[in-house]
């Protein structure tokens, strides 16, 4: 039974310390550099770590306009099982709603009373950007959840409804705190809005869906049954049409624009082994044609050459190397151990730090630890920051566990004395024996005055006894 117990309470001392270090989210360490970006809005990310590296007003509230559609194919993608088989009936009622709004379309229109593959459809939101398709999706997953529920799908506005509602229950549930969304295409709307880091949070899960980096890195799509192709949007990905926004190592993802929202752009950049996600919104936009620049694309550029050549992953810290050593209790002829990293800390740094840039803070029980400990068992945490001159002020690169480097026994002779010790001193048992030395002083007065009264009465009989 007593060792039942033992194991009991040391599992929860084990859980109540690993809850009390829990890792913290994605940490940032923006780094100077020299790139001017015009875009109000925009946020550099490290792809293997979720490292941020550069950021500029990443939690402001923007219009996104089509970058929208990142969300709409997260939509699609978790309720079709399969691209190419699904078929959606395009309907011109549904195209109807777009009348007036100046959309970008794909030529859907062209498709009215016929079927289209999902897979088409999502190519033609994703390449041109088309609005119509965004609404056909939409009308085609709401209906099919209206449905499910037992519900009418024939109500085209009770679909797209529906279909917005998934889009921001998905978007809480991905963290994205200051994000709300009016509809799946990205027209313009005071409610429809998001912010840097939480469309980053949106694309990075969008990665990892079928095909999405395959559609959205396309920039010559044919429909089936279609002779003129799809043209992305995306200069950056399009040696042939690009012209000076075109970046080798730039890959996909959706541009968006509107007079409110301004020029959008969510992209990644990826050379020699390292990749970023680039988040950048409200790039000025200019109605002429001839007079507009996409802000968005050249900030995309000058911040993807600047991280790739300058910023590395590297490992700051070893999971070899002490990092503190802790007092240790009831060890017979070891009173310490050392700590360690859980596990390698690799960040992204410039390529020029020193190791003397990197500083490493440690939390332990200043009291110790009690044995018996085993190797790998959590103690403490490490914070590891940046303190170089790229950076104004010292930033937090990684969080990790502190962990015992080795095994020690417990020595029982000494836990049962540190037992008797603890008891002897606590307050419980100086109650206890307050209580007993109380009781004690009582039984002695009562005694003596008890005493005191015999020895009278006995006088008393005698004196009564001689007369």
């Amino acid at each position: 039974m007593k060792k039942k117990l033992s194991v009991f309470i040391s599992a929860l001392l084990v859980i109540c310390t690993v809850f009390s270090i829990a890792i913290l989210p994605a940490n940032a360490a923006n780094y100077k550099n020299k790139v001017k970006v015009a875009s109000k809005s925009a946020l550099l990310v490290d792809l293997e770590t979720g490292q941020t590296v550069y950021e500029k007003g990443a939690d402001k509230k923007r219009y996104p306009a089509s970058t929208t559609k990142i969300m709409t194919y997260i939509i699609v993608a978790e309720n079709v099982n399969n691209f190419k088989r699904a078929e959606v009936l395009v309907k011109q009622a549904v195209l109807d709603k777009l009348n007036g709004t100046g959309s970008s379309m794909a030529n859907v229109g062209s498709h009215v009373g016929k079927k289209m593959s999902v897979l088409d459809l999502l190519y033609s939101m994703m390449v041109p950007s088309g609005n119509d398709a965004a609404m056909v999706l939409a009308d085609y997953i709401g209906g099919n959840t209206l449905a499910a529920k037992g519900k009418s799908r024939d109500n085209i506005d009770s679909n797209i409804r529906q279909f917005v509602s998934m889009m921001n229950a998905k978007a809480k549930k991905l963290g994205c705190k200051n994000t709300h969304f009016m509809n799946p295409d990205g027209l313009h709307d005071e409610k429809h809005y998001t912010t840097a880091r939480d469309l980053s949070k949106m694309a990075l899960y969008a990665l990892d869906l079928p095909e999405f980096s395959k559609i959205t890195n396309t920039t010559t799509y044919f429909i089936q049954g279609e002779d003129y192709p799809l043209i992305t949007t995306n200069y950056l990905i399009d040696a042939n049409r690009g012209g000076n926004y075109y970046y080798q190592y730039a890959q996909g993802i959706k541009t968006g624009t509107t007079d409110e929202a301004g020029h959008c752009l969510v992209t990644v950049g990826k050379a020699d082994g390292n990749s970023y996600l680039g988040v950048f919104l409200k790039s000025p936009y200019n109605p002429d044609p001839t007079k507009d620049v996409y802000g968005t694309m050249i900030d995309a550029k000058e911040l993807f050459r600047w991280s790739l050549t300058q910023l590395a992953l590297n490992q700051v810290a070893s999971s070899e190397t002490p990092m503190r050593e802790v007092k240790l209790n009831l060890a017979w002829g070891k009173n310490s151990v050392q700590l360690v990293p859980e596990k390698n800390i690799n960040a992204i740094v410039p390529k020029s730090y020193k190791d003397s840039d990197i500083k490493i803070e440690t939390k332990a029980p200043e009291e110790g630890i009690d044995a018996p400990v085993k190797k790998g068992d959590v103690v403490g945490k490490a914070v590891v920051y940046y303190d170089g001159e790229e950076v104004d002020k010292k930033t937090k690169l990684a969080e990790v566990n502190l962990v015992s480097s080795e095994t020690v026994e417990r020595s029982e002779i000494l836990f049962y004395w540190s037992v008797i010790t603890k008891f002897v001193s606590s307050i419980w048992f100086k109650i206890v024996l307050g209580v007993i030395v109380f009781l004690l002083i009582i039984y002695i007065i009562i005694s003596t005055i008890t005493k005191r009264r015999n020895r009278k009465r006995r006088r008393n009989i005698r004196r009564y006894r001689n007369f």
